[in-house]
């Protein structure tokens, strides 16, 4: 019940998934699960924390990534020897005012490009299909009305994935959705900006997706940079639009 409480009253902006990883990251780190020990079910770990098959299956792709965890195929998931001793310090919550927005964008501009590059050099099939399908529901999403930040989050996240490097995907992944602007949303002022907006969004993800598609690391890292620097400048006019200042 108290595990099913924490996630119902998460910090605003992170997703189910974002929440149980680290949820279950703290357990590792404090040694409530220690090394070698098997986690519980998918079913199990569903059960006491009131979430889908999906954020779990999520939340323990993030442990992977961390290098907290490594998954047996037909066995389970176990508990690494020697999970790091520390990790990225800066906290989600730390990132409230317009500035810091900016500023956390400017360093996505600098981390996400690098791993697109290693994600376009080092990526297997597996990861393409992986990224492929989060392309696909953040498409959908975005169609549909969904939770488009939520699915945009897991496409940058798949990217880190592939990069190779475990490093990209732990501080994506405890950043999460915060690293997502929200205000963006306050440049609709009509279903035809609205619908542009998307198409935009959707072509600029289809541009990554694709240089990583074609293992070009150079081309890779340019549009992801030209990507995330257009997000910056997307929520800068939305927060002018919003106050009043150019």
């Amino acid at each position: 019940m108290d595990s099913l409480l924490t996630l119902r009253t998460r910090k605003k902006g992170q997703s189910l998934s974002t929440e149980l990883m680290q949820t279950l990251s703290e357990q590792i780190r404090r040694g409530a699960l220690s090394p070698g020990e098997k986690l519980p079910t998918e079913s199990a770990i569903m059960a006491k924390h009131g979430v889908s098959r999906t954020v779990v299956r999520e939340a323990i792709s993030g442990l992977q990534s961390a290098g907290l965890v490594t998954t047996r195929h037909g066995i389970g998931t176990f508990v690494l020897d020697g999970p790091p001793p520390s990790h990225f310090q800066l906290e989600p919550n730390n990132i409230p005012t317009v500035l810091d927005v900016l500023a956390m964008l400017e360093f996505r501009i600098s981390l996400e490009s690098e791993a697109a590059a290693l994600a376009a050099a080092r990526r297997t099939e597996q990861q393409l299909q992986a990224l492929r399908q989060a392309l696909d529901e953040f498409q959908e999403a975005q169609r549909n009305g969904g939770n488009g930040a939520e699915k945009d989050f897991q496409f940058h996240l798949r990217i880190a994935e592939a990069s190779g490097n475990r490093y990209f995907p732990d501080v994506v992944t405890h950043f999460g959705m915060s690293s997502i602007p929200r205000t963006r949303v306050t440049l609709f002022k009509s279903p035809e900006d609205q619908a542009a907006f998307i198409n935009m969004l959707s072509r600029e993800h289809e541009q990554i997706y694709g240089a990583i598609l074609c293992a070009d690391p150079k081309l890779a890292a340019k549009f992801m940079r030209i990507h995330l620097s257009n997000s910056r400048d997307r929520f800068r006019k939305a927060q002018e639009q919003v106050t009043g200042k150019a």
